[in-house]
């Protein structure tokens, strides 16, 4: 009788989920800076208050309802039956964002951030639970779509419960934003996918990490363009990273050569 050998990779992905979360734990606790709230693009347009910034928050609207509109009857051929709740949470959390992070830029603090945050955790761990669900098992990235979702709002919560003034604590947030982040490459590269070809999915990633480095860039590229900062084009790059998994849905499809049948019962509906 063989032995069950543990999965490699399931101990790559846990072992790296424990040392990022102990790191964040003797790290100690990471206030959010005030200095965030700061953006570079301050102009107000039809009496609104950081009117790009605030405005181009409509692009996560479009690509949010559009990707909505794309699951009302059902899972397109580029995506799997099981996971259209993740699918659909995930635009979801996008379309969430253009009331959330607009009321934020209105007026920016820590208590509209929050809400900005809620929606971007709900797209987070929805992406994560996707990824999951279509290279490593379907039923998995099912089961585990709730408690992902739930711990993204949680890190949210406790950020705030622990602000008196302070900033706060941000090093669960921090752990649920950036950990998927970091997984989902290795799990791309180390587990066939169902779903081909893959090239959709690392587009996210790459628009994400644009966004990033737009975010940390705000300024230079007002003062460069004079006439958009770079927070705005990192929603802009944010909301073609959303698409660029919306068109994963339409133009995907199953790998013939997967070792795991999609008739298989957990990948049916």
């Amino acid at each position: 009788m063989k032995r069950h050998r543990p999965d490699w990779r399931g101990l790559v992905i846990l072992g790296l989920s424990l040392a990022a979360g102990l790191a964040l734990l003797i790290h100690g606790p990471i206030p959010q800076d005030a200095a965030y709230h700061g953006f570079a693009d301050q102009r107000a347009y039809w009496g609104m208050p950081n009117g790009v910034d605030t405005l181009s928050n409509l692009a996560f609207l479009v690509v949010g309802l559009a990707g909505l509109h794309a699951l009302r009857q059902g899972v397109p051929a580029g995506g799997l039956p099981p996971l259209r709740l993740a699918y659909a949470l995930f635009f979801a959390g996008a379309a969430l964002l253009f009331p959330s992070s607009g009321y934020y830029h209105l007026w920016p603090d820590n208590a509209g951030l929050a809400w900005d945050r809620l929606a971007m955790t709900i797209s987070f761990m929805a992406f994560f639970a996707s990824i999951l669900g279509e290279h490593v098992s379907p039923r998995l990235g099912a089961r585990l779509l709730l408690p992902l979702i739930l711990l993204g709002i949680l890190s949210v919560v406790y950020w705030r419960l622990t602000d008196q003034g302070d900033g706060g604590d941000l090093r669960l947030y921090l752990l649920v934003q950036f950990l998927p982040m970091l997984l989902v490459p290795f799990i791309l590269l180390t587990y066939p996918s169902r779903l081909r070809p893959t090239a959709y999915l690392w587009a996210v990633i790459g628009w994400y990490l644009l966004a990033k480095g737009l975010e940390s860039l705000d300024e230079p590229i007002l003062h460069l363009t004079g006439l958009v900062s770079g927070h705005s084009l990192k929603h802009l790059a944010a909301a073609l990273g959303i698409a660029s998994f919306l068109l994963a849905l339409y133009r995907r499809r199953p790998d013939p050569e997967s070792r795991i049948q999609l008739n298989d019962p957990a990948v049916r509906d």
